[in-house]
């Protein structure tokens, strides 16, 4: 029997995988796999670039030229797109209306100060019946600043607190006389105005601010109306939990606020319609979605935030795949509630307040693949016949039957970058797919915007790492309250840090938040994505649609290499008595590579979809 060579290409969300094989055989030799990050969306053109890379170099690994294949097979992917449809996007316009806060790490001090701001060589020609608080620019050495404010005060000019642009707070305090809170680190000092009514406030160290934290106790202070209160509030919420802040009002004009709204969401099903306000939360919105049968498109309110997102959605797709933006629908939807930083706008040191909002991803399903564009242009480049293989979930089964301990019927839960998919196999062979948007994607989405953070890569590096605060140079205390000593010890970049764990070492976290608040905040994303679409996958494939019928889960893809998300799906599973645990695909490949090895093996059995 002549013998061929196979390579089957699995183009996820996050990696594309290959299985390169030797059929002809009674069962195929299996001869290498490999694995790279997915370049460009998945399921279109972009993906050739990853391709070739990736079977250079697994043609590399099995000792041939990627011109020895006889046949590509490639998965039918479906693009997945997540992002975020904010609850309220609220800016307070700071420019001569409204006011602004700080939180330094070095703070000087302690309690409240109320005064006009004054620059501090201004500070002995001002009257003796007002107070002050003192802006400090870098120009100004800290040892002189101290002399003036002291002998201000022993001539009658009452000096209330400070506002310093270098971290000299502590400095400062040191060398007073009459101690007064001063908050440093105000790296735009010019943004400071002069001449108007200012609050300063220092907790004691372990403390928090209270006053200024605290709406009402703004309108105190600043002799708020009901009106200003209620606009100020975002202020308030920005400071809540930190230990300083500065406060200064404007009154020349009023405090204006512009919103944009979250808008409505409209699911359109097959039996019927609905449309729900986005503010009503991410559990209103997937009720809803189990009212309307099975999903045919998602429509979001033109000029709103949802609005925005879903139409760019579309536009992007359209660009990308050549077609008309209303042929490109969305086949599944998942809503996950979750906090949204907004910036404070005129914030002396890029203050934000947490608005709570809405993360959503979207599966979106053309009309034309664009997957098979990917196999056109492939088999030009590369001149070896490429086709597109079965159905994901299918080609995933094929591979997870070659786990050890596995056999007919089974469920699989494939969960990758960009969705949950998930199959079930009876007998007769007979196998039931779905494919559900949200995996790990989403969760490292939810990660970065619930603890503000700008790079998406240290979110991810948290989703796939434990955490650890290191507590001196030899000693770190862990996630699980254990501690952790070492011979060498840590850098000194680590010192006081909340750290992540990586293989390769430590890796500090530039926020300020509690190693406790930190783990609660991945553990959440991922139960709210992994366990929700866990749970939504496997009652769709189940036979009755009852999760009590199902007997045994095999966990495939990236994320079950994650290490608590298997651990949370089977420890949720365990409540319906299914038994539940992660794929070894071959025997060897742990839940990687099924998709590719399902695609090859779908030839030798003969059953290939879409030859």
């Amino acid at each position: 029997m002549a013998k061929d060579i196979l390579a089957g290409i699995d183009i996820g969300n996050s990696t594309t995988e290959i299985a390169i094989a030797e059929v002809g055989h009674r069962d195929p030799l299996f001869l290498s796999q490999h694995l790279v990050p997915t370049t460009g969306v998945k399921g279109t053109a972009e993906n050739i670039h990853g391709i070739v890379a990736c079977l250079e170099k697994a043609a590399e690994k099995a000792g041939i030229k990627v011109s020895d294949l006889s046949r590509i097979r490639l998965n039918d992917a479906v693009p997945v797109i997540g992002d975020l449809a904010m609850d309220l996007i609220s800016e307070t316009i700071i420019t001569e209306s409204s006011m602004i806060g700080h939180n330094p790490d070095t703070p000087g001090g302690g309690g409240l100060g109320v005064g006009e701001t004054v620059m501090i060589d201004e500070l002995p020609d001002q009257r003796r019946d007002k107070d002050f608080i003192v802006v400090v620019p870098e120009s100004f050495d800290y040892e002189w600043v101290a002399y003036m404010i002291n002998r201000c005060i022993k001539d009658g000019i009452s000096v209330k607190g400070a506002i310093i642009q270098k971290d000299d707070g502590v400095l400062v305090h040191n060398r007073l006389q009459e101690k007064i809170p001063i908050v440093d680190e105000v790296d735009f000092i010019e943004k400071v105005p002069l001449h108007k009514l200012a609050a300063v406030e220092v907790a004691l160290s372990g403390h928090v601010i209270r006053m200024l934290s605290n709406p009402y106790g703004l309108a105190t202070v600043f002799g708020l109306s009901p009106e200003e209160t209620r606009q100020i509030a975002p202020v308030a919420k920005s400071l809540v939990g930190i230990r300083s802040a500065v406060v200064i009002r404007t009154p020349q004009g009023e405090i204006v606020e512009r919103k944009i709204e979250a808008g409505n969401i409209t699911l359109v099903g097959d039996k019927d319609s609905v449309s729900v306000p986005i503010n009503d939360g991410a559990e209103r919105i997937m009720k809803a979605y189990e009212n309307i049968g099975d999903l045919v498109d998602v429509q979001g309110e033109m000029g709103t935030n949802v609005g925005g997102m879903l139409n760019g959605l579309r536009q992007d797709l359209a660009n990308l795949t050549g077609q008309d933006a209303n042929d490109i629908h969305i086949s599944d939807m998942l809503a996950v509630d979750a906090g949204i930083p907004t910036s404070i706008s005129g914030a002396m040191a890029g203050e934000i307040a947490m608005e709570q909002g809405v993360a959503l991803a979207s599966m979106v399903k053309t009309e034309k693949l664009s997957v098979h564009k990917v196999a056109d242009l492939l088999q030009q480049r590369l001149d070896v016949e490429v086709e597109v293989g079965g159905i994901e979930a299918e080609m995933a089964m094929r591979g997870a039957l070659t786990t050890p301990g596995t056999e007919q019927p089974l469920v699989i839960l494939d969960m990758g970058g960009g969705s949950t998919d998930a199959a079930s196999i009876d007998h007769k062979g007979q196998i039931t797919t779905t494919h559900l948007a949200g995996a790990g994607d989403m969760v490292t989405l939810v990660i970065k915007s619930e603890l503000a953070l700008e790079d998406a890569d240290l979110a991810e590096k948290i989703k796939k790492y434990p955490l650890g605060k290191v507590i001196s140079l030899f000693h770190m205390q862990l996630e699980d309250g254990t501690i952790s000593f070492t011979e060498t010890p840590y850098a000194p970049e680590t010192y006081g840090k909340v750290v992540i764990r990586e293989d390769s070492g430590l890796t500090p976290l530039p926020i300020r938040d509690s190693l406790e608040k930190i783990r609660h905040v991945r553990r959440e994303a991922k139960r709210k994505v992994f366990v929700t679409n866990a749970l939504r996958a496997l009652e769709k494939v189940s036979p009755t649609q009852n999760l009590r019928h199902l007997s045994f889960v095999v966990m495939l893809g990236g994320s079950a290499l994650d290490f608590e998300i298997p651990q949370m799906i089977t420890e949720e599973l365990s409540k319906y008595s299914i038994v539940a645990g992660f794929a070894n695909t071959r025997g060897t490949e742990g839940p990687r590579n099924a998709v590719a090895t399902g695609l090859i093996l779908s030839v030798t059995e003969g059953v290939a979809n879409g030859s």
